[in-house]
């Protein structure tokens, strides 16, 4: 039977390189206030976007469901408002994609000057 010594501890992953932060490092960058506005800007972005698309996906179901009559319109030949509905989802998630991808840049520059300053660098 192997001792315990022979294994790694991987319950602390690092990235390669870098020192565990202590406590005493991450309460100094939690109360930097360019790192509470990048969670408050990331959380103001995040939280709306995803209740919009959640609400949108199960839209679907729920007016087929609820509305059949409806969604069964025909809107061109044999395609009728529930397939125009369930394919306008695959544009919603690239739009939604496309515009976190945008915002990310921001949060990304944001992060950065949060990190460099947190390694005793110049914000």
């Amino acid at each position: 039977m192997a001792s315990p010594e022979e294994f790694p501890d991987t319950t602390q992953v690092q990235p390669l390189g870098a020192a565990p932060p202590g406590d005493a490092a991450w309460d100094r960058i939690e109360a930097d206030p360019e790192f509470r506005d990048l969670v408050h800007s990331k959380r103001r972005f995040l939280v709306p976007a995803t209740v919009f698309f959640i609400v949108y996906y199960f839209a679907l179901p729920v007016l087929v469901g609820y509305f059949p009559e409806v969604m069964d319109r025909p809107v061109a030949g044999s395609v009728n408002l529930a397939y125009l509905f369930a394919l306008s989802q695959f544009f919603m998630a690239w739009i939604v994609m496309w515009v976190y991808v945008r915002r990310a840049r921001g949060f990304d520059a944001q992060a950065a000057r949060v990190v460099a300053r947190a390694r005793g660098g110049a914000a």
